[in-house]
């Protein structure tokens, strides 16, 4: 039986935004805890949404985000990305949360997280054209000099870890559909065109919307 019962989950706050991450990083913990991690592993997890909404941002925050660490299998995690979580090797995101926000809301297993990635990759596509420029989003050059989302240094998942987050996903569980479920709509998209997984439609926006969501990207045009 699953670590986190799902039916017991109600919307706590906003993609980024500080109730909806120490919520997540929460369930991550006892999933992570219920596991038993040998104490060979050291590993991290960070989600870093840059040019979040000013609302998400009050009580001095630095960072909208949240972290995991694994660390001589002792699992700690909380609100913002810390220096710490950083230099452990792992998975380190960084993005424009505008660019992620409103399709991080759905829930799927791993069909829909590949048509996600294909919708996405259309969203960037769509945008860089728009803009006229490469990596417009800003993204930082990695170690192979490419734009990424992933920043260095990257590690791969702990079988242990990967299990004990990714369990019963294709069932509606795992700590994607967790945080999704965690997480409340954002104004922003309420009127823009979406795809069934909620990734913003580029195409299909009107040339205000455009000029709206590049915005909120972050993008300077």
């Amino acid at each position: 039986m699953p670590v986190i019962e799902m039916s017991t989950l109600e919307p706590v706050g906003e993609f980024g935004s500080r109730e909806w991450g120490e919520a997540c990083v929460n369930c991550a913990i006892r999933m992570l805890q219920a596991v038993n991690l040998p104490d060979t592993i050291t590993w991290s997890f960070t989600e870093h949404y840059t040019h979040p909404p000013a609302r998400l941002m009050t009580g001095g925050r630095e960072r909208a985000g949240y972290y995991l660490m694994v660390k001589n299998g002792v699992v700690t995690g909380g609100d913002g990305v810390t220096e710490a979580s950083l230099r452990i090797p792992g998975f380190h995101g960084k993005v424009p949360w505008g660019s992620i926000c409103h399709q991080s809301g759905a829930k799927y297993g791993s069909v829909g997280q590949q048509q996600r990635n294909v919708e996405e990759g259309a969203l960037f596509a769509a945008i860089e054209t728009y803009v006229g420029r490469p990596n417009p989003f800003g993204l930082d050059i990695n170690e192979a000099g490419e734009a990424s989302i992933m920043l260095d240094p990257v590690g791969p998942w702990p079988r242990e870890v990967a299990m004990a987050l990714g369990e019963d996903m294709e069932e509606g569980n795992g700590l994607h559909n967790v945080a999704a479920t965690l997480q409340m709509d954002s104004p922003e998209f309420a009127d823009l065109p979406v795809t069934e997984l909620r990734v913003p439609a580029f195409d299909q926006m009107t040339d205000q919307q455009k000029i709206d969501f590049v915005r909120l990207c972050g993008i300077e045009t």
